[in-house]
């Protein structure tokens, strides 16, 4: 009976899509999409990195451009990613292609979508026509999606040649990515130069890849950022900063002038959760050594602790002294790591002296 039902489709039923090929102009189409990078994981210094890959395509060459985003799939993520790609290849196509990006479109469920605010501005910065695919339908943006799997297969092959999946720094990690994109990129470099030529010029300067907000340092040594709680130098206590917030880092000025600038981090879960804190022990130290019992009820004990080896240093001095005279011990050696920028080293020096003490 199956048979027979295919047969008469096969003869009478209902014309299906047909799939064409597309044939792309050079300097007509750049396409960008976020990725996430599945059944690896990922760490930097042994810890597990959140993060999503930006990849950018020519569609003619291929020539290709990724760049790792924390955070998710956000403006910045996209306005950083997208001037990047656009100033690594050397030129803007007539032409950028996304999905449909909340970071690109107001997504109102309607026919016309318009553009955000911010996205425009790039755009017309750019002099570039922006365009997207229609909503759930994937085989529209195929000249990315096909290249993430490429991309990513070849990605995963050099980190098992490597070896190892953990990385010193965000750096290394971004440098590894670049070097696996510029071997894919060698295979067109002819039609990439032909491209190249047909390219618009790019403008003399970049538009702001960051958000801007502004916050009050409290008096203690603190901002309050996304719900995300960091701590900044002691001088700025009072000041009122303006703060640049890029994917990955916070910059903040007074006036014009640059004061500070922090590694900006980004916690998923519940409200609770996502109150973390940033503390750098360097920020208060010298007004901690001046009051070294503060550290004994600090709520922000823990995150004075530079890693897991300061840790258990605190937990070896409370062993060998009393509260007070071990607070001392670890504010000092905090003071010394600091000043001396000999994180590593006053760590393990003392825990080896500690160690012969006992």
């Amino acid at each position: 009976m199956q048979r027979r039902v295919e047969r008469w489709k096969a003869k009478h039923g209902k014309p299906k899509e047909v799939m064409f090929k597309i044939q792309h102009r050079p300097g007509e189409l750049g396409l960008s999409d976020f990725t996430h990078l599945k059944g690896v994981t990922v760490t930097v210094k042994g810890q597990a990195f959140q993060h999503i890959l930006y990849h950018y395509r020519l569609a003619f060459s291929g020539w290709q451009y990724v760049q790792v985003i924390q955070g998710g799939e956000s403006f910045v993520g996209l306005s950083q990613g997208l001037q990047n790609a656009l100033f690594a290849c050397g030129g803007v196509p007539q032409q950028h292609r996304t999905d449909s990006l909340s970071a690109a479109y107001r997504n109102t469920g309607g026919r016309n979508p318009q553009l955000t605010q911010m996205y425009a501005a790039i755009c017309d910065h750019y002099r570039v026509q922006p365009t997207r695919n229609n909503p759930g339908v994937a085989h529209e943006n195929g000249s990315i999606e096909s290249s993430h799997g490429y991309f990513k297969r070849r990605l995963c092959q050099a980190l098992y040649r490597r070896g190892s999946f953990d990385f010193e720094t965000v750096g290394q990690y971004q440098a590894f990515i670049a070097s696996v994109v510029a071997k894919l990129n060698a295979k067109c470099q002819q039609k990439f130069a032909l491209e190249q030529t047909t390219l618009q010029s790019l403008p003399h300067y970049r538009i702001a890849d960051y958000q801007v907000l502004s916050s009050r340092v409290s008096a203690h040594s603190t901002i309050s950022v996304r719900c995300i709680l960091y701590s900044v130098p002691s001088r700025l206590i009072g000041q009122h900063l303006t703060l640049h917030l890029y994917h990955d880092r916070i910059v903040g000025f007074v006036g014009t002038t640059q004061v500070v600038e922090l590694p900006r981090i980004h916690v998923h879960g519940s409200a609770a959760i996502r109150r973390a804190r940033c503390i750098n022990y360097r920020h208060v130290v010298e007004s901690l050594r001046r009051k070294p019992r503060a550290f004994l009820y600090c709520q922000w004990q823990a995150d004075l602790l530079p890693d897991a080896d300061w840790r258990d240093l605190w937990q070896q001095m409370k062993r060998c002294a009393d509260p007070d005279t071990a607070a001392r011990w670890i504010v000092e050696a905090l003071y010394i790591a600091a000043t001396q920028d000999q994180e590593v080293e006053v760590a393990n020096y003392l825990k080896t002296a500690l160690l012969h003490e006992s």
